[in-house]
């Protein structure tokens, strides 16, 4: 199951929808076209974190936790600064966050404006997903019970987001439901990391 359809289930999508003013449909193409990047980012972090995904649990906590994923989908205006140190901390720059933007403009042909004001949204929705399938998945279940089967996967980080890292980690890929769970979430369908592409873009202007 993709990261959209998960997020739209627990009602991400359209509280996104809903404070910035768009369709649904709107909300659904800008995630699908943003959300490879984020899991990228998520991705480099977990490599290049002390301890691995040990390393990558305690960066999710110390970014705001499941406490993000209920501040986008509660009715108050949704605070983005915690969103901004979400992508700070995953993309390093903010050149980093307008060219992720602008490519998922060129993919979905939605405004890059409406992108920029997403992009730090749907951070935090999955930040905060993932904090709580970190931690054991009962604290998502509760949030919302509807998401009760994706939640209890069970394993730690190691078994969840076993196929973030690829490679050798397909062992801890494959000991995860092939229909659900951050494992086949940050596999990414084989694409590849589009976010190593834009970093090379941006690499390539800076020089």
């Amino acid at each position: 199951m993709q990261i959209t359809d998960i997020l739209a289930q627990m009602g991400g999508l359209q509280s996104i929808a809903k404070e910035l003013g768009v369709s649904e449909t709107q909300a659904t193409s800008a995630a699908e076209a943003l959300a490879p990047a984020i899991l990228g980012g998520f991705k480099k972090q977990a490599q290049s974190q002390p301890g691995g995904l040990e390393g990558l649990g305690g960066l999710l906590g110390q970014l705001g936790g499941g406490g993000l994923l209920e501040q986008v989908l509660g009715p108050q205006p949704t605070d983005l600064s915690r969103g901004n140190d979400v992508l700070g901390q995953i993309f390093g720059s903010k050149d980093v966050s307008r060219a992720v933007a602008q490519n998922a403009a060129s993919q979905s042909g939605l405004d890059p404006s409406l992108l920029k004001k997403m992009l730090p949204m749907l951070a935090m929705l999955v930040t905060g997903y993932m904090a709580k399938q970190a931690g054991g998945g009962a604290a998502s279940a509760q949030q919302d019970p509807s998401a009760g089967g994706l939640g209890g996967l069970g394993g730690g980080l190691g078994g969840l987001l076993g196929g973030l890292l690829g490679g050798g980690g397909g062992g801890a890929g494959q000991g995860a439901p092939a229909s659900g769970g951050l494992a086949s979430m940050l596999d990414l369908n084989g694409d590849g990391n589009p976010l190593d592409d834009i970093m090379g873009m941006i690499g390539k202007v800076t020089r």
